[in-house]
Order: C-alpha cells, then sequence, then structure tokens
C-alpha cells in the first residue's frame, strides 16, 4: 500500500564531485538515482539499500528508483531526499508559478515498494 511523504530534491557534495568526472559516469549517475531515506522509514516499510520504489508526484508522474538509508539525524522520518537530475525533474511537473522555475522542494510523493533487493 502506498504511503506518502514529502520529497526534498537538492543538490550534494557527491554530486558536485561526480560533475568533474562527467554527468555519465557512475558517481555522478548513482547520485543521481538513489533516493535517500529515513532510517526508522527504511526500517518501518522493511526496506534495505538497493531496494526498489516507484515515486508517484499529485500530478501523477511516476519514476521508479534504488532507496539508500540516509545518514544518522540527517533526515526525519516522513522526509525523502534525492539529488537534482532526472528522477526529480520528472517529478516536479511543469507549472513555475510565474516564477520560471518549477516548484522543487516540498513535493508530495507516494511511495510503493516494488522490489526488494536479494541479497
Amino acid at each position: 500500500m502506498p504511503e506518502t511523504f514529502i520529497l526534498i530534491p537538492g543538490r550534494t557534495s557527491d554530486q558536485g564531485c561526480g560533475i568533474s568526472e562527467g554527468k555519465f559516469e557512475q558517481k555522478y549517475q548513482t547520485e543521481i538515482n538513489t533516493l535517500q531515506v529515513a532510517p526508522g522509514d527504511m526500517e518501518r516499510l522493511g526496506l534495505a539499500k538497493g531496494d526498489r520504489v516507484r515515486l508517484t508526484s499529485q500530478l501523477g508522474q511516476q519514476v521508479e528508483v534504488a532507496v539508500t538509508p540516509a545518514k544518522k539525524d540527517e533526515l526525519p522520518e516522513g522526509l525523502l531526499f534525492i539529488a537534482y537530475g532526472d528522477i526529480s525533474s520528472r517529478l516536479m511537473g511543469g507549472d513555475t508559478h510565474g516564477s520560471g522555475m518549477p516548484t522543487s522542494k516540498g513535493l508530495d510523493v507516494q511511495l510503493e515498494v516494488i522490489d526488494k533487493d536479494v541479497k
């Protein structure tokens, strides 16, 4: 059953370091394609690093992404974080509310577990 979370996209230091190597290299791609989830939410949902989830925005855009636990005390339960990139852009929608930039913070999303990584 899907659960509602608030998604906060942003920049990360690993993303910044990865860009000097190239946007198509592993470091950068891993950073923009991995969803950080609070450790308490990971445990409650039975998720492990590498499991895949589906995020659905309020406008119906859907993406699938691998998860990783956020560092302890870095992300409160109920919030998700992903580095700016293709996935975050697809969830933002196109309305700029006259600002020229789509709303990119505090996006309500539904999270649904779709695949648990078999270890």
